[in-house]
């Protein structure tokens, strides 16, 4: 993904509600999100189904396992890739290389997974707490 990338249509992020964390770090990227890019959906959602989705292999099983996102040129973005482009479209350019970082990349694909299957143990501890002030900090650079 290129974080330099202008998207002219919302990204539609695939995300957790459900998770303290995951809804506080979406909440806070959509309140940055002046320009109106990000489109939150809740695959967490009672009766959620995205049958297009589904069409293409993509399922709510997978989505509540990592991040995803679609493109405005319809390609999926999964994890990591879903989390440059979030951040990139709601204007956190900065925060965005940090996640495709050539040398940060490789230790964050070993960590992303283990925060995904614990997150809501990680949100039990407080962490969501930290998340705003921290991704708000980062958008008043």
């Amino acid at each position: 993904m290129n974080t330099t990338q202008k998207f002219c249509v919302p990204l539609k992020v695939y995300y957790d509600r459900s998770c303290p964390l995951c809804a506080t770090e979406m909440d806070v990227l959509q309140d940055l999100d002046w320009r109106g890019r990000l489109e939150l959906v809740d695959c967490s959602a009672p009766g959620f189904e995205d049958r297009a989705a589904a069409g293409e292999g993509v399922t709510r099983e997978a989505m509540m396992t990592r991040l995803h996102a679609r493109d405005p040129e319809g390609r999926w973005l999964k994890g990591l890739d879903a989390f440059e482009a979030v951040y990139a479209a709601a204007g956190l350019d900065r925060a965005a290389r940090l996640w495709a970082h050539p040398r940060l990349r490789p230790a964050l694909d070993l960590v992303y997974p283990w925060i995904a299957r614990y997150r809501r143990p990680l949100s039990r501890l407080g962490l969501h707490r930290l998340v705003g002030p921290l991704i708000r900090a980062a958008g008043r650079r």
